[in-house]
């Protein structure tokens, strides 16, 4: 009887933290941009897929996921992120996800420009790049 009560008691204190959090896909992604230099910060929405231009940077959205309601708070993109100096090759800057709660964890390197992820949306129909050059092979 003592080992059925123990079982029991284990699985109704350990079984909240087995269930895994399942995000789910947002069509658009919502992102901050910075210039170190000028301290011009622009925030702007894009559909996945898409393509969009902050100064020499090109940032396009691969994918972007929200946790449920219910659950923690988070939101992550798939981001690539390339730059095209003037008369010089693309080259490639950040490709990889980045985490609207803990930016710090994958943080794009750059000596002038921050790109963060602030949330993930429904959908989105503002700032969508046009006649973007193609990122670096």
């Amino acid at each position: 009887m003592f080992i059925h009560f123990i079982a029991i008691f284990l699985i109704v204190i350990f079984a909240p933290y087995s269930v895994k959090a399942e995000m789910q896909d947002m069509p658009a992604a919502k992102l901050q941009t910075l210039d170190k230099i000028t301290a011009r910060t622009m925030t702007f929405e894009m559909s996945v897929g898409k393509t969009v231009k902050f100064g020499p940077i090109y940032i396009k959205a691969q994918s972007c996921k929200k946790s449920e309601p219910i659950d923690k708070p988070e939101a992550a993109a798939f981001l690539q992120i390339w730059e095209v100096p003037p008369k010089k090759e693309p080259r490639w800057v950040f490709s990889g996800w980045m985490y609207a709660s803990s930016p710090a964890v994958s943080s794009m390197e750059h000596p002038v420009y921050d790109v963060w992820v602030i949330d993930c949306l429904e959908k989105s129909e503002k700032n969508e790049g046009k006649n973007i050059p193609a990122p670096p092979k």
